[in-house]
């Protein structure tokens, strides 16, 4: 069923191509501040399909079917496209920023599997405080990294280490939405386990 939510939904999916292409160059600046403005609309989008689809009375299954994938997908897409481009660098620990993106994929995958197999059994597990907050740390250490690439004279000097703001903001809150990735991973994990052999 088609409806504004579910279209708002599906535009997310359909723009990670354009988005994927603009974060490719990360020597290309403007390319960035194209793909910070694109990021911010397609995170509009996810509060907004939400919000219309509760507020109109239009969940459908296919809303709900699609919502989280689409989420996961552009959270997916945009920490493997700056991972390979090298932008999870930062100070003292260089590429050990990556193990934050790490964490946060296999949390996302192990909770779908979790989900699937719970579905089988009739078992529905509601999304947490804590999930949403993991949510929300995840959009914007994102949108902070590829802002950081979108304005790199914005630094701040630390002795001698010119740090570029934003990038090291979303570095932070990276680690955050990691950590928030590991304890509500666990909690789901702890229900699951309620209902194997």
């Amino acid at each position: 069923m088609m409806t504004l939510p579910n279209l708002l939904t599906l535009s997310r999916i359909v723009t990670l191509p354009l988005l994927a292409f603009l974060l490719w160059w990360p020597d290309w600046a403007f390319g960035y501040l194209l793909a910070f403005g694109l990021y911010c609309v397609m995170g509009i989008t996810d509060y907004f399909d939400g919000y219309l689809a509760r507020s109109s009375g239009a969940v459908s299954r296919l809303g709900q079917f699609l919502d989280p994938i689409a989420d996961k997908i552009m959270i997916a897409t945009v920490i493997l496209v700056l991972a390979a481009q090298g932008v999870l660098r930062g100070p003292f620990v260089g590429d050990m920023h990556v193990i934050a993106g790490l964490i946060i994929l296999a949390r996302e995958i192990a909770v779908s599997g979790l989900r699937e197999f719970l579905g089988g059994l009739q078992v529905s597990v509601p999304v947490s405080r804590l999930a949403k907050w993991k949510t929300t740390f995840q959009m914007v250490s994102l949108g902070a990294l590829i802002l950081g690439k979108a304005l790199p004279g914005w630094n701040v000097m630390a002795g001698d280490l010119a740090l570029n703001v934003p990038h090291n903001i979303g570095l932070i809150t990276l680690w955050a939405a990691a950590a928030l990735t590991v304890i509500t991973g666990w909690d789901y994990l702890r229900v699951g386990l309620k209902h194997m052999d």
